[in-house]
């Protein structure tokens, strides 16, 4: 008797990784930033190379370096807007040596004013990316275990007074807390108030310190750094302490 040959059965396709392509699309994105930050960062070294040292002379001159401040005018107050709007966006760039640049350039009071309208202004327009891509956008610049060490503000009940109270101490990740801020259901407007108000101290911190230093005021300016350090370190220890705190109490409630 003539056996007929079983047909082969395929093999059943490989189970598909659940989010193995939003990874990988993450990845690209994460790459195209790095490309993009690596280039930016390869033109400015050229120019630095070229035109460095007479530019660092030029800004040393505080007193040739503010009079050309004041009659570039509005040209000076715009740009200087714009750079600090863009540090707030692009969350892993650091804010203080604006700070710095505005209570140099601008002296104290003009330096704080700017550096708080830009401080508004970027917020907000943080607020806005995040509640139109959500985790998309802030995946983007922060790690997810990051994210998740902050998403209990999002629902704590006084989550705006939190907030505030988080901003004013010295040396937290206040970006981090912007674009988590963003997730949450509370107001645009209050959001901007209470982030651009608990910025003050830190603000006027370094526009005093920087405006000091033009001034020629070298004593008063390492005493203002000094003290500004130490608060920023007390305040780091205390973020932290405050932190551990309440991912225990969330561990325990669960």
């Amino acid at each position: 008797m003539e056996k007929t040959a079983t047909p082969a059965v395929p093999a059943a396709p490989k189970p598909h990784a659940p989010g193995a392509d939003s990874r990988r699309a993450l990845v690209r994105k994460r790459v195209a930033v790095i490309v993009g930050l690596a280039a930016l960062t390869a033109g400015i070294g050229a120019l630095w190379a070229l035109f460095g040292p007479e530019l660092l002379a030029f800004v040393g001159d505080a007193p040739r370096f503010r009079a050309w401040v004041d009659e570039a005018g509005a040209v000076s107050r715009v740009a200087f807007v714009l750079a600090n709007m863009a540090q707030v966006v692009l969350a892993f760039l650091p804010g203080e040596p604006l700070e710095l640049a505005a209570g140099y350039a601008f002296g104290t009071l003009e330096g704080t004013l700017w550096c708080l309208v830009a401080s508004a202004l970027g917020t907000a327009l943080v607020m806005v990316l995040v509640r139109t891509f959500g985790m998309r956008i802030v995946g983007l610049f922060f790690a997810p275990e990051k994210i998740t060490s902050v998403r209990w503000l999002q629902d704590a009940r006084r989550f705006e007074l939190v907030l505030f109270l988080v901003f004013l101490i010295p040396g937290t990740p206040k970006d981090l807390l912007t674009y988590v801020a963003g997730l949450g259901k509370s107001p645009i407007g209050r959001i901007v108030a209470l982030t651009t108000a608990g910025r003050i101290p830190s603000i006027i911190s370094s526009t005093l310190a920087a405006g000091a230093f033009g001034d020629g005021n070298y004593g008063m300016a390492l005493a203002i750094g000094a003290l500004t350090v130490a608060l920023a370190g007390i305040g780091v220890l205390a973020y932290r302490r405050f932190m551990a705190k309440h991912v225990v109490i969330e561990n325990d409630s669960q």
